[in-house]
């Protein structure tokens, strides 16, 4: 955690720092954020073959953030976050041939080839979407949270935005409902620079987003999403926060994301120069695999192997997305309404 909020509350905690990630974490972390750096390099080039239709939007550059989160989390808690969601599926360990069948529209999809790159879920992995309309989903996450309130289950709901959404009014809605009901919910703002296309500086006057929360008196810190140890740290300390009945905590993740808004976005709001700085400076990946390396924990071969295996199960993926059968006409009628209950 880089910077703590001024607007803490009163009844935050300062909970204990969390253990050391062992050899094996830290290995784990390695394999989860290739696989997604892969997974979305692929989508890149399926996009491009025209297999992939409507919207996609990558992740590549962001991958510290969903698996670091996803270490944070406990059996039950669920995530919700908007649209650029491939890489929190695959942290959930869902498997990657689903979600690019997904993406293909197929009906061995995750979501039976109805929800596209934009609307993947998967209930039974704690996963409530993927959401197009933008910070619509902090309002849902909200419930989410005001679901486990109510039952009293020990649960944490982790909604995920970005910094364009940050903007938007049912963010506030949401976190003035939050911190007045003591809601079990750590807001994570993925915080990518450009939103869109626009500047963080150019559309927010207050660019330190963590501060959002301040007259809600809801407590929030800035961490590097390009280190997936600090993320993980940030993520286990805001995780007891919320599950404590403290009510919420916002995470802002100074993260960067390579390829432009969509695949549809060329990007040209800002310079190759930059991006690659960023890439050679920062790399979320190769930050990983100098500590593995540094620490004697790996070596070149044996993380040349993690990738080759990745790759592996990558074009695996590809393959099935590609040769799977479209959704057979009558799905059109399932997932419209739901069965009421007694």
């Amino acid at each position: 955690m880089a910077r703590q909020s001024a607007s803490k509350s009163s009844k935050a905690k300062e909970p204990a720092g969390p253990a050391s990630p062992s050899k094996e974490d830290l290995l784990s972390y390695y394999r989860s954020m290739l696989l997604i750096r892969r997974f979305e390099e692929r989508a890149g080039q399926l996009y491009g073959m025209g297999l992939i239709g409507g919207f996609c939007h990558l992740y590549i550059g962001q991958e510290a953030i969903a698996v670091g989160m996803q270490a944070a989390k406990r059996d039950g808690d669920q995530v919700i976050t908007g649209y650029r969601e491939h890489g929190h599926m695959l942290a959930a360990s869902i498997d990657p041939k689903a979600v690019m069948a997904e993406l293909t529209g197929r009906g061995a999809g995750v979501s039976r080839g109805k929800g596209g790159s934009m609307h993947m879920f998967s209930a039974s992995q704690g996963f409530y979407g993927g959401h197009g309309i933008v910070g619509a989903q902090v309002s849902l996450g909200t419930g989410l949270g005001l679901a486990n309130h109510y039952r009293q289950d020990g649960k944490v709901a982790f909604v995920y935005f970005g910094d364009g959404a940050a903007n938007q009014g049912q963010v506030y809605e949401s976190f003035n409902m939050a911190e007045l009901w003591s809601l079990p919910v750590v807001y994570v703002i993925e915080n990518n620079q450009y939103a869109m296309g626009t500047s963080v500086a150019r559309s927010s006057s207050e660019t330190h987003l963590y501060k959002r929360g301040a007259s809600f008196n809801i407590p929030g810190v800035e961490v590097d999403g390009m280190d997936v140890v600090a993320v993980r740290e940030a993520g286990l300390a805001a995780a007891e926060h919320a599950r404590s009945g403290s009510g919420p905590f916002i995470l802002e993740m100074k993260t960067y994301r390579y390829r432009g808004h969509s695949m549809s976005d060329p990007a040209k709001y800002r310079t190759r120069e930059e991006v690659d700085a960023v890439r050679k400076t920062r790399d979320p990946i190769e930050h990983l695999q100098e500590r593995l390396e540094s620490q004697g924990l790996a070596d070149e071969a044996a993380l040349k192997a993690i990738d080759a295996e990745v790759k592996a199960l990558v074009a695996d993926a590809a393959e099935f997305a590609r040769a799977a059968p479209e959704p057979e006409p009558a799905e059109l009628y399932t997932d419209v309404y739901a069965e009421a209950r007694a």
